[in-house]
């Protein structure tokens, strides 16, 4: 507290410092569970160090892009293995600390949550290589899709919807294997950092392309299959939501929409609810969208029949 009066002359008395600190403190338990519930070590997880795991993970699924300055195979494989050791280390934690948390609202025991932090850990690596598959498709859909790109590498270097979808398949993997709150928060970090927002729930195929990306969102329950394109501003999201008898959303029904394979949605488009957009799609720029259209359709605030639609946005 004397660090904090003394900061400048028109800070509060010591005495108001310590009783707003008081009062600040007080109205955190309107958030967090009673103290006898907290099971004596509930740590909250840390958006600072999941920030840093994220670093790390990036570094091993693009270790020539990220800090490796050895590029012989044994160099690559022992910076690798280092960067990775790293994260998967601080992930257990991170992943521990979610669990706890969720023990302490009622949702399991704490030798259950101790022992299936280990668990999600180990099956969270062991998908990596999967991981980084899909992830190189992405980068290769943003070359091939993007007439400004001039390599995969750049993408990977430079394109907030790569940067913004290596984000979501890492969180994508921690929600399905039952960390809700540490994907979300991973999720929550890309948003902060490109303005892309996608649940981690979000089921995404591969070769996925956001190009630019500002302002897309992406719905929990969406499902995306491979070789899908979206411009900026694009939003999937629900029409609405069923409520049980207190007026409450319920949770995790379907509520998103389905789009296929081979489908593109240009800059502002909004589709709503759990439709299908048919495989082979284009929906336009600033499109409203609350039902399904078949398998090549072409969607456009014009009428379809004097319309040429030339499939690119020339950026």
């Amino acid at each position: 507290m004397k660090r904090l009066s003394a900061v400048s002359s028109g800070t509060p008395r010591p005495a108001a410092l310590e009783e707003i600190a008081q009062a600040l403190a007080r109205a955190n338990t309107d958030l967090l569970p009673p103290p006898e519930r907290r099971l004596g070590r509930n740590v909250l997880p840390s958006r600072e160090a999941l920030a840093a795991i994220l670093g790390d993970l990036r570094a091993a699924l693009f270790p020539a892009h990220f800090g490796a300055t050895d590029t012989s195979d044994a160099g690559i494989r022992n910076y690798v293995g280092y960067r990775l050791d790293t994260a998967l280390f601080e992930l257990h934690e991170q992943v521990r600390r979610g669990l706890l948390f969720a023990c302490a609202h009622g949702n399991g025991d704490v030798e259950t949550c101790e022992q299936r932090a280990v668990e999600i850990t180990r099956a969270f690596a062991l998908r990596l290589p999967a991981v980084r598959a899909l992830l190189g498709s992405d980068a290769r859909a943003a070359y091939d899709g993007d007439p400004a790109a001039t390599s995969a590498d750049e993408a990977v270097f430079c394109y907030p919807g790569l940067s913004a979808i290596t984000h979501h398949r890492i969180a994508h993997e921690l929600y399905q294997l039952g960390v809700p709150l540490i994907a979300r928060m991973i999720a929550e970090l890309a948003h902060g950092a490109t303005g892309i927002d996608i649940h981690p729930g979000a089921r995404i195929g591969g070769s996925f392309f956001i190009d630019h990306g500002t302002g897309v969102v992406l719905g929990e329950t969406c499902i995306i299959g491979e070789r899908a394109r979206l411009y900026q501003g694009v939003t999937l999201g629900a029409k609405s939501f069923p409520t049980d008898d207190q007026g409450r959303a319920i949770k995790g029904r379907p509520r998103h929409p389905i789009v296929e394979d081979d489908v593109t949605i240009y800059a502002g488009a909004t589709i709503l609810g759990r439709i299908t957009i048919g495989r082979g799609s284009s929906i336009g720029g600033n499109v409203w969208l609350t039902r399904s259209v078949p398998p090549g359709s072409f969607i456009s605030q014009a009428p379809l029949r004097d319309e040429v639609f030339d499939g690119g946005s020339g950026i």
